[in-house]
């Protein structure tokens, strides 16, 4: 069994916020894969479902972002998984919008979510980075994220949902590279080849020599 874990805020004020793509994320997964119904348990919001033959419980925590670990940890408590068993969706001002990246282990890197889930399981959890892109100016930060994406942002927004929930099976088998590589094309396909140059014409026959 896995623990698939989205961040984000609860509530309708916070849902088209940055910093609830890893709840979007989570809710196109439960959609593509039939997961049964939401149900309120472990502060916050499941669903169960299977992919690939694994059972796994999608969860929001409605804790709020800063507190996410406490839900993510009564999860994990209850059904004595380890912490590499759970995977966290979540989003990257460190990353360009569309772009994701996947890794186990490692520092919060300034996202408070993360930092709340660390104080509680540990750091071996796995993360799955959704670039949601910088402002520019760190002082920004905290309105960035906090702010809707922009009507400009829905195509990419979009396709990015889309591609991780069809992969998702991928990275579930173990090959987080396979799965960043394909969700990366679903946002920019490779170029189309050129197409084959044609085939020289034959040379025709040579004159035959006059026989006057």
């Amino acid at each position: 069994m896995r623990l698939l874990v989205g961040l984000g805020n609860p509530g309708p004020r916070y849902a088209r916020n940055r910093h609830n793509i890893g709840f979007m994320a989570v809710d196109e997964i439960v959609r593509r894969h039939g997961f049964g119904p939401w149900r309120a348990r472990f502060q916050g919001r499941v669903a169960e479902g299977r992919i690939g033959g694994e059972k796994l419980l999608a969860q929001q925590p409605q804790t709020y972002m800063n507190e996410s670990g406490r839900a993510v940890g009564e999860a994990l408590r209850f059904y004595k998984l380890d912490p590499e068993q759970v995977i966290v969706l979540h989003d990257e001002i460190d990353l360009k919008p569309g772009k994701v990246k996947v890794k186990q282990g490692g520092g919060p890197g300034g996202h408070n979510g993360l930092r709340s889930i660390d104080a509680h399981i540990g750091r071996d959890y796995w993360r799955v980075r959704l670039g949601v892109g910088h402002p520019g100016d760190k002082d920004l930060v905290h309105d960035h994220v906090l702010h809707d994406f922009a009507k400009a942002d829905d195509g990419w927004l979009d396709k990015l949902l889309d591609a991780v929930a069809a992969e998702l099976p991928i990275l579930l088998a173990g090959d987080e590279l396979a799965f960043m590589s394909k969700v990366n094309q679903a946002l920019v396909p490779p170029r189309p080849k050129p197409p084959p140059k044609p085939a020289p014409e034959p040379a025709g026959e040579p004159d035959k020599p006059s026989e006057t």
